[in-house]
């Protein structure tokens, strides 16, 4: 591009001011200041807290599942039924089941940018189907302005240590939450060096080279405080303006007289009496009083489009349609709200599939056999050496609810005819396993026989 210069480069008029430095995907200083602000408004922000509650509801469900892959089907069957054992009992705070941790990481990853998960390894005693856990710990723990040289030699840069040939070797985390009233007391503020191998991280990296993760709207945070802050002020304006219903107007020759003596309720700071609000009060004027009741102003006549302008833009960044996030359908059409939605489920779908899998589900699920293969509990000869095969997973997010389950289901039907899509590819996207379907169907065709049923839903029967 010799001899030419780009105009979003320039330094006229309009872009003088804008003057941003040139800095790297580390280099932010405040995200602490950021990280609180975003919690705060997940707790008290009605759209911040929706978002996160609707983005989990509609990534993990029901449970992102899990089903063996490798091996014969007694094999598999054996790992299925011991994974599907293990599943109340993998949170190492005992509160929730996997899918349970799954929706706890992931509100975690979209409000703090970042979520760990620990490994850790049980003894038999503890009685455990497979002897190990996962405990997730919030981003708070693993200080970000943490920087230095370990004692042998790693660098360490923000909270993450380091080898010489840039590896993460371990995270350097406090005993306990600095948020947390006994911090010091527990000596939480001490910290401790945590072994990479043990640690999931899980984050979305938005530039090349990012060791830690942001809030997935913080740069739309500023804008839902404003919002909120508008919408407060709004309707405290409105209570106020409620309150008074009228003025009386005193006749020029009433002297001192007060109409409100009678039903004052106390005096402002010179002594003028204040009469009390309460709904459906009559009062009997004087002869010669008059009058005149409040006529409060309303929001505005741009007021909702202004509402409605700020969320969309809060959507926007925050990853959730503005339908979806309010329940606003509105002039949106059958055929719109399906792109909507499309558009949606697609970014779900890359989250799960880029990140939330193979960065946390899939690492639990190696650990887990690791600990299995370890205890005894499973027998794969050769382990070491096949690892990746033998942990090898189908994993199985809820389904999609069909938009039109007639015309939907008449679609897939083509499809599968036609021999553009599998049928198991058309079971795997209702969150289903594809075996256990035609095992159960298997086990209902059965069942008819044995009672002499004849039903229309029953493929041998050539549709008729």
């Amino acid at each position: 591009m010799s001899g030419s210069e780009l105009n979003s480069g320039g330094s006229g008029r309009r872009l003088k001011l804008w003057r941003p430095p040139m800095s790297g995907p580390n280099s932010a200083t405040n995200v602490g200041t950021v990280l609180a602000r975003m919690r705060d408004a997940v707790r008290n922000n009605a759209w911040a807290g929706a978002s996160m509650d609707k983005r989990a509801a509609n990534a993990i469900g029901c449970g992102i599942q899990a089903k063996a892959l490798y091996g014969t089907p007694a094999q598999r069957a054996e790992v299925d039924a011991l994974w599907t054992q293990s599943l109340p009992y993998l949170d190492a705070d005992g509160v929730c089941t996997f899918y349970g941790l799954q929706e706890l990481a992931w509100r975690e990853w979209d409000e703090a940018g970042e979520v760990f998960g620990r490994i850790r390894a049980r003894r038999p005693a503890d009685g455990l189907p497979v002897p190990m856990q996962v405990q997730l710990i919030e981003s708070e723990q693993c200080p970000r302005d943490y920087y230095g040289t370990a004692s042998n030699g790693n660098a360490i840069r923000q909270g993450i240590e380091f080898s010489s040939i840039g590896k993460r070797a371990a995270y350097w985390m406090y005993r306990t939450h600095p948020g947390d009233a006994t911090w010091m007391e527990s000596r939480g503020n001490e910290l401790v060096r945590v072994p990479a191998e043990q640690v999931i991280h899980l984050y979305r990296p938005l530039r090349a080279g990012q060791m830690r993760g942001l809030p997935r709207a913080q740069s739309v945070l500023v804008l839902i405080k404003t919002l909120d802050r508008v919408r407060d002020n709004v309707a405290e304006r409105q209570a106020i303006q409620n309150l008074f219903a009228g003025w009386f107007i005193r006749p020029k020759d009433s002297a001192n007289d007060s109409i409100l003596e009678e039903s004052k309720v106390g005096t402002d700071e010179d002594e003028t009496p204040i009469a009390g609000l309460e709904p459906a009060t009559m009062q009997e004027l004087p002869e010669g009083w008059d009058v005149k009741f409040s006529t409060p102003p309303g929001a505005g006549n741009d007021y909702a489009d202004f509402v409605r302008t700020e969320i969309l833009a809060f959507c926007a960044r925050a990853g959730i349609p503005y339908e979806v996030l309010t329940g606003d359908l509105r002039d949106v059409s059958d055929r719109a709200l399906k792109l909507i939605l499309n558009e949606f489920r697609r970014t779900i779908e890359s989250d799960q599939w880029l990140y939330m899998i193979p960065n946390l589900c899939q690492a639990i699920r190696g650990a887990w056999f690791d600990a299995a293969v370890l205890s005894g509990r499973l027998q794969f000869p050769n382990y070491t050496e096949l690892r990746d095969q033998i942990t090898s997973t189908l994993w199985m997010p809820q389904g999609w609810p069909w938009s039109h389950p007639v015309q939907d289901v008449e679609a897939e039907s083509k499809a599968v005819r036609a021999g553009f899509k599998a049928r198991s590819g058309v079971i795997l996207q209702q969150g289903e396993d594809p075996e256990e379907v035609d095992r159960q169907q298997q086990r209902d065709n059965v069942r008819a026989d044995k009672l002499g049923l004849r039903h229309d839903s029953d493929g041998r029967q050539g549709g008729k």
